[in-house]
């Protein structure tokens, strides 16, 4: 049987596993930071009606340039995020995924390099490696957060193409301070300059204002969001980004014709016009969040400060195998590979409550608390 390490693929793939989590048949699914409350059916209903008038033209390529609905995505960071931007500063694509992969393809590629400070998204290492960007590993300190003096040192030192800054960041849910995220962006115009990318997929959760205004004046930083969380739409796949106009000019020399097929479009727009809705399941999912994050603390549990709608818990002597015992009783959270800790995504009140219940059974065995106070 043929293997892959068979196949002439590229030297920088081989012994890579594509990226992905557990898909498993069980009644709490707690592992994608998906938004747990179905679209309302009012929004239902208008996708249903956008999508059959767009498929009355689907004999038509669709609007190449999505001018209506990155214009609407423009209004909605306008009213949303603090600072005002237009249809030339948005770019849309097929899930932030495809944002992060043509800004690679436009500032990265065979000679060049990216830098993340890990743990962090692992889509950002994978799809470097892809583009055939060198992958650097920054380090975080010991509760997560950017090590300022350190990462501003590393970028004056190694001189990345595309530094990457997740905030908040996956999986351990810090939010990154302003005023780091301007200290990287210094460093990276000594540097080079390089790109700066803030990837605020969760942002709509945090407790901090987004980092959006930072963009004003820095052509070269770009704010990246997406769909899937707050909006409820992760089967949708539409993500989008935010930057200096030449960016957005930058990116199209990269993009596939005709990327955004016409009922993502009409199905995106839909979403749009119930922004209000939408954002009162993230109030709710907010508060969820920070009910974990007590019902874990109050367990014993060591658990890091989250802004977005997951919370990192721990620390294990097996994370592995409390994993497993979680999933024993009919929960599936996320196993990470962050040593010692698990990711748990906030549900509905009924999920996470089973959740908890779950939690607390597994404490005493494979907990460090636990050894600490036995």
């Amino acid at each position: 049987m043929t293997r892959i390490d068979d196949l002439p693929i590229r030297d920088e793939l081989r012994g890579q596993s594509p990226y992905g989590a557990p898909q498993l048949d069980v009644p709490v699914l707690l592992n994608t930071n998906e938004n747990p409350y179905p679209l309302p059916e009012p929004l239902v209903e208008r996708i249903a009606e956008r999508v059959a008038e767009a498929a009355r033209h689907l004999n038509r390529y669709p609007d190449r340039d999505a001018v209506e609905l990155r214009t609407r995505l423009a209004a909605y960071l306008s009213r949303t995020a603090g600072h005002t931007v237009g249809l030339p500063q948005v770019w849309a694509a097929n899930g932030s995924n495809e944002i992060i992969q043509q800004l690679l393809q436009t500032f990265g590629g065979p000679g060049r390099t990216a830098i993340g400070f890990e743990p962090s998204y692992s889509m950002h290492a994978l799809i470097s490696r892809g583009t055939g960007t060198g992958w650097i590993s920054g380090a975080r300190n010991d509760d997560f957060t950017i090590d300022v003096a350190n990462a501003t040192a590393q970028i004056r030192e190694l001189r990345p193409d595309v530094v990457f800054i997740c905030s908040p960041n996956n999986p351990t849910g810090t939010a990154v301070a302003a005023e780091t995220v301007l200290a990287l962006y210094e460093a990276s115009l000594a540097a080079g300059p390089s790109m700066v990318i803030v990837d605020e997929a969760y942002g709509e959760f945090s407790h901090r204002p987004s980092l959006l205004p930072l963009i004003d004046g820095r052509p070269t930083l770009v704010v990246t969001r997406t769909m899937s969380k707050a909006f409820g739409a992760a089967g949708l796949r539409l993500g989008y980004l935010a930057a200096d106009p030449a960016v957005v000019d930058a990116v199209q020399l990269v993009r596939l014709p005709y990327h955004l097929s016409s009922v993502t479009q009409a199905t995106a727009l839909a979403a749009l016009e119930h922004t209000d809705a939408l954002l009162g399941y993230v109030e709710q999912l907010k508060k969820e969040r920070d009910r974990l994050v007590d019902g874990l603390c109050g367990i014993g549990y060591e658990v890091t400060e989250s802004d977005a709608n997951f919370v990192q818990f721990g620390r294990f002597t097996d994370a592995h195998a409390a994993w497993q015992a979680i999933l024993d009783q009919g929960v599936l959270v996320r196993d990470n590979g962050v040593p010692g800790r698990l990711r748990v995504s906030a549900g509905t009140p009924a999920e996470n409550d089973a959740f908890l219940a779950a939690a607390r059974t597994v404490f005493k065995e494979y907990s460090t608390a636990s050894e600490g106070s036995a």
